[in-house]
Order: C-alpha cells, then sequence, then structure tokens
C-alpha cells in the first residue's frame, strides 16, 4: 500500500446521516382531530400518524418511537392519564415529549398531567397556530437535549464514541444479533509503544496519532460500524452483520493502512497497531462483559507474538492471563 499523509489539523467527524422528518403520534378517538390535525399540519415539515385507542397509541409509540405525542384525555376504554403513565413506566417511550390535547380547561387536570410527566397542556378548541408553535417549541427543546447527550458520548479528542456509548451499543448489538440469528464482532485495538512515542515525540504526538487512527476507522469502517476510543490509546469496535473472516479482514485493512500512514508534522513517527477479534464471550454468549474478555484475550496473544498484528479469540488462549485471572496489560 502506497504512504498516505494525514491533515492533523483536521479532527475526524461523524458523518451523519440525512434526517427523517419527525413524527408526530395524535392518539385521540375523534377522526376529525386527525384530519384538522393533518390538514394543520401538512406544511410544517413534519409526519402524522394516529391512534384512535389507547393501546393502539401505546403499541405505535413503542413501534415508532416518534418525536412527540398529542394525548387526548376523554377516550373509552382506557383514560387519557392511564396512557399517559404507560408511557412514562416503560423505558422504551419514558424519553418521548407528551402534549396533552384536551377538551378539559380544569387546573386540577392541568396539574395532573404535569405531574405524570406531560410537557404542555392544550385546551380544545385550539388555536391551529399556537399548537403549531408548542409543537416546534417541543420539537428543538427534544433536538437540544438529544445534541447534549450525544456530546456526552464523544470522546473530546478523537471524535468517536466513548466508553459510556460503547458499554451500551454492545449489549444493544449482542441482544439484536443472538434475536435475530446474525452474527456481530468484536474488536479491541491498541497502538504499539504508545509510551515510547509520547515519551519521544511529546504528547502533542500522541495526540496526532490518536486523532489520525481514528480518521482511519472512520475512513476504513462502514457506516454501520461503530468506531470508540475504549480509553488512553484502546479503542473498540462493534461491526454488526459480520462474520469472524469478514472482521478479520477488516481489521488486516485498517492495520496496514495506519503501518503505511505518514504523519506530516512528525516524520519520524511510525505507528502500529494490535487487534484482538471475537465473535463471542469467553463463558456466557450473552454478556457483554465476557465478549471484551474474549477480544482483550485476543488482544494481549497478538501484543505477545511481537504487535502490529490481528490474533483472533481462541479459548486456548485463556493460558495468556496473568495468575491471579486479570489480564495482562503491554504498551
Amino acid at each position: 500500500m502506497a504512504a498516505t499523509e494525514v491533515n492533523l489539523e483536521q479532527q475526524p467527524s461523524h458523518a451523519a446521516p440525512p434526517e427523517s422528518p419527525p413524527v408526530v403520534l395524535l392518539i385521540d378517538d375523534a377522526p376529525l382531530m386527525h384530519r384538522l390535525l393533518a390538514a394543520r399540519l401538512k406544511d410544517e415539515g413534519v409526519e402524522v400518524i394516529g391512534a384512535f385507542d389507547g393501546q393502539e397509541g401505546l403499541d405505535l409509540a413503542q413501534l415508532q418511537r416518534p418525536s412527540i405525542v398529542l394525548l387526548d384525555l376523554d377516550m373509552p376504554n382506557m383514560h387519557g392519564f392511564e396512557i399517559l403513565r404507560a408511557l412514562k413506566n416503560d423505558p422504551r417511550t419514558i424519553g418521548l415529549p407528551v402534549i396533552i390535547v384536551s377538551g378539559s380547561g380544569r387546573p386540577d387536570d392541568k396539574v395532573r398531567a404535569f405531574e405524570l410527566g406531560a410537557i404542555d397542556f392544550v385546551t380544545k378548541p385550539f388555536d391551529a397556530a399556537e399548537l403549531r408553535a408548542r409543537i416546534h417549541s417541543a420539537l428543538r427543546l427534544m433536538r437540544l437535549l438529544r445534541l447534549l447527550e450525544q456530546r456526552a458520548q464523544i470522546d473530546g479528542l478523537t471524535g468517536l464514541w466513548n466508553r459510556t456509548y460503547f458499554n451500551e451499543r454492545l449489549a444493544s448489538e449482542i441482544n439484536s444479533a443472538t434475536r435475530m440469528g446474525q452474527g456481530v464482532a468484536l474488536v479491541i485495538c491498541d497502538l504499539d509503544h504508545f509510551k515510547k512515542l509520547n515519551d519521544t515525540f511529546g504528547h502533542t504526538a500522541g495526540d496526532a496519532v490518536l486523532q489520525g487512527f481514528a480518521s482511519i476507522l472512520l475512513r476504513e469502517l462502514r457506516s454501520c460500524d461503530v468506531a470508540c476510543r475504549y480509553g488512553g490509546e484502546e479503542f473498540a469496535l462493534i461491526l454488526p452483520h459480520t462474520s469472524l473472516s469478514e472482521a478479520v479482514t477488516a481489521c488486516e485493512r485498517i492495520r496496514t493502512a495506519l503501518e503505511a500512514q505518514r504523519w506530516r508534522k512528525f516524520p519520524g513517527i511510525r505507528a502500529t497497531g494490535s487487534f484482538g477479534v471475537t465473535t463471542s464471550g469467553v463463558s456466557n454468549l450473552n454478556d457483554p462483559t465476557a465478549w471484551v474478555e474474549a477480544a482483550d484475550r485476543a488482544l494481549y496473544s497478538a501484543k505477545d507474538a511481537g504487535r502490529n498484528r490481528v490474533h483472533v479469540y481462541n479459548p486456548r488462549l485463556d493460558a495468556g492471563c496473568a495468575p491471579d485471572g486479570q489480564l495482562r496489560r503491554a504498551g
């Protein structure tokens, strides 16, 4: 592979997929309300979906994960407060913003709605412009909250996902793969002799290598893959819908790209990485901790074998544990 240069002044970034329009779920037993809302929001850049009873509304909320829920109170079979309580007690829908749209203007109904978790209360008959403004205000608020939440899961130096996000995403991907009968691979990779690199060239150079490696990961991986900074010079990759051989191929591609990288501001640096790959856990297939342990053991087998290589987890590698059962850490 021909040597390439990396512009160290550019931070890696995540390519954001095109945003789909916000989805507004209306739960109301009156067909007129559904027609009226669809007409009033037709040109507002949102998609309106509807449910005519409480259970249908709960099912749609769980399935579609709408951006916002408009909820009537006075409905047959299940009262609006029951629906609101169910939404806020379900971890899948607890974060959905709910605006009550009701013919009741009683103060005690408003107080109860807010106590149960509603973010707004609009009384029928409502002014269409006011309802649009309240919906857009709620959508803006949720976008800001999601942005803050996402920023808390991004590593500030590399722009990759951080350890917190990795822990959540790995558990989710393992559960999904188990349920759907699909493959998923986990890779733990470590930059070789990173402490020596820092000591020789300085921490500015070390930061540049971390950023450059993050750029390689974002360039070489698919959009569905998840690249995280696991900590220090360690990185973790979650590769959904991936077999063991496909994961090894991807790691070899990344490894050779890193080895061939030339660092414009630090021409003396030659960085390499070691990779541990697994498609299962050490003892429990559904335990994320066991998956990390398996990938770790493969990684340190690669370190022991000379670094700058990709190793796959094998139960025979368990001998690579230290006598106390703790994994050895190598630079």
